[in-house]
C-alpha cells in the first residue's frame, strides 16, 4: 500500500516540479533579456548624449573662431584710428555681446528663435564691418510666428549663413551688391529657415578657411539630426541653386526645416 501511494505521489509531483523549474528558468531568461535591453538602451543614450556633447563642444570652437576674433577686433581698431570712436564703441560693444549670446548658449538643447537671431544679426553686422559692406542682409519673419515661444537648437542657422557670406558672396566678381536673405516662415506645425544669395553658384576655394566653413556646415547638421533624431523634430536640409529668366545660375538656397517647437512643449516633454 505504501509503495502505490508514493508512486502515486511521485506520479503527480513530479510535473509539478518539472512545471516549477520551467517557470522558474523562463523568468531568469526573459529577466535577464530585459535587464541586457535596458543596459543596451542605456548604453545608447549615454554614447548619444557623449556624441552630442562632443558636437557642442566643436560648435563652439567654430564660432570662437580666432580668425574671425582677431579680424572683427582688427576691424574695430581701425574705426578707432580712422573713423570716429563712436562708431568704434558700437561695434565693440555688438562684438562683446555676440560672444556673451556664444557662451551663454553653446551648451544649450534649445534656445529662443529670438535669442538665435539677435546673435545671428551681431555676427552679421561684424561681417559687414569687416568686409567695407560688400553685402547687404534682410531677415524676415512670418507674422504667424513668436520668436519669443519660438524654440531652435542653437549654432544651427550661423554656419550657413558663415558659408554664404565666405563662399558665396565675397567672390562675386563685383566685389560688392551681395544680397543676403533669411527667412523664417511656419506652414502648420513645421518652421522653414531659407537661406538666399546671389554669390557665386560653385566653391571655388580650396583652402583651410572653406575646409573649416565646411567642417562648421557638417558639425550644425549632425547636431540637428541629432536633435531631431530625439524629440521627432523631422528635420531636413536642402539645397538650391537658383537660375535667371535665361537659366543661368544666379545664387543658391538652403532650407533648413523642423517641426516647430513652443516653449510650452518643450517644458511638457
Amino acid at each position: 500500500m505504501a509503495h502505490i501511494l508514493t508512486d502515486v505521489f511521485l506520479g503527480v509531483a513530479w510535473p509539478y516540479w518539472a512545471f516549477f523549474l520551467a517557470s522558474t528558468l523562463t523568468l531568469l531568461i526573459l529577466f535577464f533579456l530585459r535587464e541586457r535591453k535596458i543596459r543596451r538602451a542605456s548604453a545608447k543614450e549615454i554614447t548619444q548624449q557623449q556624441a552630442m556633447i562632443n558636437l557642442e563642444i566643436h560648435a563652439f570652437q567654430a564660432q570662437l573662431d580666432p580668425h574671425f576674433i582677431f579680424n572683427s577686433l582688427n576691424a574695430i581698431h581701425h574705426y578707432i584710428l580712422t573713423t570716429s570712436t563712436d562708431l568704434a564703441s558700437l561695434y565693440l560693444t555688438r562684438f562683446s555681446r555676440l560672444m556673451r549670446m556664444v557662451m551663454s548658449n553653446f551648451n544649450k538643447e534649445w534656445v529662443t528663435l529670438h535669442e538665435d537671431l539677435e546673435a545671428l544679426e551681431l555676427y552679421l553686422q561684424l561681417e559687414q564691418l569687416r568686409f567695407d559692406q560688400q553685402f547687404q542682409y534682410q531677415l524676415q519673419i512670418a507674422p504667424d510666428i513668436a520668436p519669443h515661444n519660438s524654440l531652435i537648437p542653437p549654432l544651427i542657422i550661423q554656419p550657413y549663413v558663415q558659408y554664404a557670406i565666405w563662399q558665396r558672396l565675397l567672390l562675386r566678381p563685383e566685389k560688392g551688391g551681395g544680397e543676403l536673405n533669411i527667412c523664417i516662415d511656419r506652414d502648420d506645425d513645421r518652421i522653414f529657415i531659407t537661406v538666399e544669395d546671389n554669390g557665386e553658384p560653385e566653391m571655388k576655394l580650396l583652402d583651410d578657411t572653406s575646409e573649416r566653413l565646411v567642417h562648421c556646415i557638417d558639425i550644425a547638421s549632425e547636431r540637428l539630426y541629432m536633435m531631431s533624431e530625439r524629440y521627432q523634430m523631422k528635420a531636413s536640409i536642402s539645397t538650391q541653386q537658383l537660375v535667371d529668366t535665361t537659366s543661368a545660375p544666379c545664387g543658391n538656397r538652403i532650407v533648413i526645416s523642423m517641426r516647430h517647437t513652443s516653449c510650452r512643449q518643450a517644458l511638457v516633454s
